[in-house]
């Protein structure tokens, strides 16, 4: 006996339910034409992940009530498939009671259903709901309390009982060790778990111990897409039930993955294809890839601008704008002021020649001078300081904004981690724009990108992006005469570790110092880190790539008299 699964690991998009309904429908259509007999759909799919706070909707709940009887239906001639289907869904109602379509959704549930033959046969609700990191779960869902274990007719009509978890259920014990006491034979998880650095083969290490404690093989449905500043970088997989991978889809791509079960007098034996695992540089270039796409096809922007400086930082930006969308949706602006070395013109029409992107220079030294004019009286006396650098940056900011608006490309910042955290970026300047793409890249990771994708063509363009003089040149802002980034910052290297390990895993100035770092330049950067607050709340949203991001993972109060 066979028993076929189809993951449906795809993009949907938030608040579509009709259109998220369609591609369900297709997909069903798809794996039923396959000889499926069991499609898993991610966690919330049919809504879309996360919806946040239009979960307080009531409109928005009856819309993907509706949405889930257009699936059931969609998809009721489809003979011996059964499908699960993520959803947002209010607590059932006693025998006898009366629900109200506008009640209040202050009680939903995370839930899955199970559809077949046009009916809803299962709904269960997710019973351990995640409130870290990015996850806010408790804000719109309450807990569930039953298990859920339905049965799927194999290849030769017998009944293989599957146990369906919610995504976080399958990191504690208890759900999956009820689901096999109910007579789980397999474990189906769906999910919807953000990207970052290392996290695919977390799961597949945490779902490892799952199979051991169980004894119970295990599929696990993942999300594809981006949606704000998170990504999902799909990767389902298929565990055996001593916890060996027996199959792994593709990461960052929309496929049908399929995996078979066959029961046999020694167990189950697993076919499906294993894509092999990627570098941490490859994974993060997919990531900003796929979260600048979606973040600009998602919400329809015609394309994208930014200010190409001859620096790493705009050089990386750039070349993952046009892997993301094309060079002809990508428009690159060199705007040079008095103290733009002619090597960063030069590198930067090299860079533009070789993506073929179009590329314009507009000075900035009239409205500098104009501006500096303005304020003279007021500065009589005054050295110039980093009020006049700023200033070039603002002029920059307006320029990309005013082209913004008048041709509706979005402006992205191209601003890295390790400047947000220190506050080396300006306010209106060098910070304006609708997105920041690698807002959660820290400096020695640009570096590393820019060199993976130089080596690299993962998406055939047939061109070495990043001219290797600006890779290896020392970076500055060209604000003023023979600056350097490292002037009045330690060296990259340094500051990034005593970014990661204070801000991203917050540990204690004095607990860096012991392990090897300068008193002075932990004290620097701490400090730097703590008075900056102000600036991100007014940043563009970016994509989040490590576990803890200046997004949502980074909730600290701007006025604070703490200091450790």
């Amino acid at each position: 006996m066979t028993l076929s699964i189809c993951v449906a690991q795809l993009n949907f998009v938030v608040g579509d339910m009709a259109g998220n309904a369609r591609k369900m429908i297709e997909a069903a259509e798809t794996a039923h034409a396959r000889g499926v007999n069991l499609l898993l759909t991610p966690e919330l799919a049919l809504c879309g992940y996360a919806a946040e706070d239009l979960y307080l909707r009531p409109a928005f709940i009856d819309a993907c009530d509706d949405a889930l009887k257009t699936v059931a239906s969609g998809t009721a001639h489809l003979k011996g498939l059964h499908i699960v289907v993520g959803h947002p869904a209010r607590p059932a109602v006693a025998p006898g009671q009366r629900r109200e379509r506008s009640v209040s959704v202050a009680h939903l549930h995370n839930a899955a259903s199970v559809l077949h033959a046009g009916a809803v046969t299962h709904t269960c609700a997710k019973r351990e709901l995640p409130n870290y990191q990015v996850f806010d779960e408790r804000r719109y869902f309450v807990p569930g309390t039953e298990t859920c274990v339905f049965d799927v007719a194999g290849s030769d009509g017998q009944a293989v009982r599957v146990g369906l978890l919610i995504c976080e259920d399958a990191w504690f014990d208890a759900p999956a060790a009820d689901a096999k006491a109910a007579g789980a034979q397999l474990l189906a998880v769906i999910n919807a778990s953000p990207f970052h650095a290392g996290k695919g083969g977390d799961r597949e290490a945490a779902m490892r111990v799952r199979c051991l404690a169980t004894g119970l093989p295990l599929v696990y449905a993942h999300l594809v897409g981006g949606q704000d500043e998170i990504v999902f970088e799909g990767r389902s997989f298929v565990l055996a039930a001593d916890g060996s991978l027996a199959g792994r889809a593709v990461s960052f791509e929309e496929t049908l993955f399929d995996a078979a079960f066959t029961r046999e007098a020694s167990g189950w034996q697993i076919t499906a294809e294993v894509d092999r695992a990627h570098s941490t540089e490859a994974d993060l270039w997919h990531a900003l890839v796929l979260g600048v796409r979606d973040y600009i096809g998602k919400n329809g922007f015609p394309g994208a601008i930014l200010g190409l400086s001859g620096g790493i930082d705009s050089a990386l930006v750039l070349a993952i704008a046009v892997d993301a969308l094309g060079r002809d949706r990508v428009r690159a602006v060199m705007m040079p002021s008095p103290y733009t070395a002619d090597i960063s013109w030069i590198d930067a029409r090299d860079m533009a020649a070789r993506l073929g992107v179009r590329y314009d220079e507009i000075g900035i030294a009239p409205p500098f001078e104009a501006f500096k004019a303005c304020l003279a009286s007021d500065f009589a006396g005054l050295p110039e300081d980093t009020t006049e650098e700023n200033l070039q940056a603002r002029i920059r900011g307006t320029l990309l904004m005013a082209l913004s608006n008048k041709f509706g490309s979005i402006v992205l910042t191209t601003g890295n981690k390790s400047e947000m955290a220190t506050g080396y970026c300006t306010l209106y300047g060098d910070m304006a724009g609708g997105f920041a793409v690698i807002k959660d890249v820290v400096k020695t990771m640009v570096f590393q990108l820019a060199r993976w994708r130089n080596a690299h063509d993962p998406y055939g363009t047939g061109v070495q992006p990043i001219p290797e003089r600006i890779i290896v040149r020392p970076p500055s802002a060209e604000l003023r005469p023979d600056q350097k980034d490292q002037d009045s910052l330690p060296e990259y290297p340094v500051l990034d570790a005593i970014i990661e390990r204070y801000m991203e895993n917050d540990q204690s100035p004095d607990s860096i110092v012991a392990a090897g770092f300068e008193r002075a330049d932990v004290d620097k950067v701490v400090r730097l880190i703590r008075i900056n607050e102000y600036k991100r709340r007014q940043a563009a949203v970016g994509i989040r790539v490590t576990h803890r991001s200046f997004g949502k993972d980074w909730r600290y109060p701007i006025t604070s008299k703490y200091r450790a």
